[in-house]
């Protein structure tokens, strides 16, 4: 496993796990980041990556993509 946060744009990768206070971990799944899903690498702009997730765009910075193991 490795993080999102270390992915290349363009590439697709499926939700392994996710760490962090449970707080935290709500969030992500409130945006759409949960086990099992695909994700989509758009771009990476100055530290924050934008993300395809369950055919919405969403905008997380490279610590909390870093919490997102694939």
């Amino acid at each position: 496993m490795m993080p999102l946060g270390m992915t290349a744009v363009g590439d697709t990768v499926t939700i392994r796990k996710i760490t962090g206070r449970d707080e935290v971990r709500q969030h992500l799944a409130e945006l759409g980041f949960v086990v099992g899903e695909m994700v989509t690498v758009v771009s990476e702009l100055g530290g924050n990556m934008i993300l395809s997730v369950k055919e919405s765009r969403v905008a997380l910075d490279k610590s909390m993509a870093m919490r997102i193991m694939i």
